[in-house]
């Protein structure tokens, strides 16, 4: 079974400003999710909560999709998204997101970003 349209889906609710929905559709109960060369984040609950206080945070967010790759079990999507603080700072931020997914959700999700 293709995984492309649970991508394609995951990237029209995160372009529409619902990653928190597509998080709650998409990571598996199990997911480790990595950003650059920190240690994982493992589990729903918790990755959850991370990103949420992280948007939470954010007094605006938007997201272009730059490309998508599919293959397999796997998908690399290239987003840039800028985004200001709560305190007036904004930034652009160039992510690498790497998804290995089974049975329709993400297991593991590795991130590289550049601010």
């Amino acid at each position: 079974m293709s995984i492309k349209p649970q991508v394609l889906d995951l990237i029209e609710l995160v372009q529409n400003g619902k990653m928190l929905e597509a998080i709650s559709k998409y990571y598996a109960d199990d997911v480790a999710m990595q950003e650059n060369t920190a240690a994982p984040t493992v589990g729903f609950a918790e990755n959850f909560a991370r990103e949420s206080a992280f948007y939470g945070s954010l007094e605006s967010v938007s997201f272009r999709l730059v490309s998508v790759l599919i293959e397999g079990d796997r998908a690399a999507i290239n987003w840039i998204f800028d985004y200001t603080t709560g305190d007036g700072q904004q930034y652009r931020m160039d992510e690498i997101a790497i998804q290995t997914w089974r049975n329709g959700k993400i297991g593991r999700a590795s991130c590289r970003e550049r601010v």
